[in-house]
């Protein structure tokens, strides 16, 4: 267990310095059709994350998980951080092949929240957006 904690670490070793400081904390409010969009556009069929949750769950919600989701979202947006428990991932680990020993012949699998994913695809909807409009 320890090797493979090593392993993982550098694995996903962020070596990029320090995050620039955004100075703007708000932005125009996410709105229920983005979180519906973004929805509608996740796989389905997946296995759920560290919260249980799968896409077909946060559909199921209808128009109350849809402005909950929402509301959450902006929470997000506006603060510009994710709740600890919403970062969290599970890492699962698959042989490339048989018989190997040594985990650089494993493939990782992280799983994460689908709630997460579900935001982050909203707010990457943004990003993509005003970049495109910029260059």
């Amino acid at each position: 267990m320890k090797r493979w904690q090593e392993y993982i670490n550098e694995l996903f070793a962020d070596d990029r310095g320090a995050k620039p400081q955004s100075h703007k904390r708000t932005g125009l409010p996410v709105l229920e059709d983005e979180a519906v969009c973004a929805i509608k556009g996740m796989a389905k069929g997946k296995a759920a994350g560290p919260g249980g949750l799968t896409v077909e769950m946060l559909d199921a919600l209808g128009e109350f998980g849809i402005s909950t989701i929402t509301r959450l979202a902006n929470k997000i947006y506006n603060e510009g951080k994710f709740p600890a428990e919403m970062i969290k991932s599970v890492f699962i680990t698959m042989p490339k092949k048989a018989g190997t020993t040594k985990c650089e012949q494993y493939r990782t699998i992280s799983l994460m929240s689908h709630l997460t994913k579900l935001i982050i695809r909203v707010l990457l909807k943004r990003i993509r957006g005003r970049t495109a409009d910029e260059v």
